[in-house]
């Protein structure tokens, strides 16, 4: 069993991983690279870094992790569960077990859509592998936010009967047969049981279920029972949260949305987690 598992690449899941590294613990780091931080044009109060763009900053944190030899896996943690004092994580097809966590989230680009945490494992799935050939031959949803997870929308089109395929980006090149793509933003997800339609501003179409492909889920669906206050993570000074075993660092747990605070927060909360794996 892992020591613990960090979930989020920005500056607070870099941080977090170069200090359990350097304290000895054994751990896994999901996600991707921080998009936030290669946009970012001008950074100028970041600790030695007096004037640094956001692709300079996103390459010497690369570097850096990689010089110690840590790896971070880019696919997306789905679940999060709480069983018998440790925690399982879902990742696709596999599961991951760790004594402790680290939430490095980051703000949530959008929020969940009407219905998607109701309906979820009623219909409403964020893992195409996991759950895909439970629709095969039906009428499925989805909802891909970004260019990246276009493999798995056309995974899933090659499974189902029909698959209403909505792109959340421009640019999109998803190539199926069945696929029929939906250039309209969805408001809600409904049903009895389970998910039975998707509804749009103006019309609505009946499915069996529905796909969300994010690059994170939002802190509160990930795992039942964290609590979240103003759309951020609850957390104390130690970065813990009110679930023992789980801390959060970075801009989940509030403002100011600064990279400094996120790294400084991300050292914290991996201090943290050895106090806690030492009681």
């Amino acid at each position: 069993m892992l020591d613990c598992v960090i979930i989020g690449g920005g500056p607070a899941g870099v941080s977090s991983a170069i200090n359990l590294k350097l304290l000895g613990k054994s751990f896994l780091w999901f996600s991707g690279p921080s998009k936030k931080v290669e946009r970012a044009e001008l950074i100028k109060n970041y600790p030695a870094f007096p004037q640094v763009t956001g692709k300079e900053l996103s390459k010497a944190f690369k570097k850096h992790v990689e010089s110690m030899d840590i790896e971070m896996r880019g696919e997306v943690v789905t679940g999060v569960y709480e069983t018998d004092g440790h925690f399982t994580l879902l990742v696709k097809d596999e599961s991951f077990e760790a004594k402790t966590v680290i939430l490095c989230l980051g703000v949530e680009a959008s929020k969940p859509i009407g219905g998607e945490e109701e309906f979820l494992g009623r219909g409403v799935s964020y893992c195409a592998t996991c759950d895909g050939f439970l629709y095969k031959g039906k009428k499925i949803a989805v909802l891909c936010t970004d260019k990246q997870f276009e493999h798995e929308a056309e995974f899933l089109a090659g499974i189902a009967e029909t698959a209403y395929v909505i792109p959340l980006y421009k640019g999109y090149e998803i190539k199926a047969p069945n696929a029929r793509i939906i250039l309209k933003k969805p408001v809600s997800v409904s049903g009895d049981t389970r998910v039975r339609s998707l509804s749009f501003k103006d019309e609505s179409v009946e499915i069996d279920g529905m796909f969300i492909l994010r690059g994170s889920v939002s802190p509160s669906t990930l795992l039942r029972g964290l609590k979240v206050e103003g759309g951020h993570i609850a957390v104390n000074r130690d970065c813990s949260t009110n679930i023992a075993g789980v801390f959060s660092a970075g801009d989940c747990t509030g403002r100011p949305y600064q990279y400094a605070k996120a790294v400084g927060e991300g050292n914290i909360a991996a201090h943290s987690v050895v106090e806690y794996l030492t009681r």
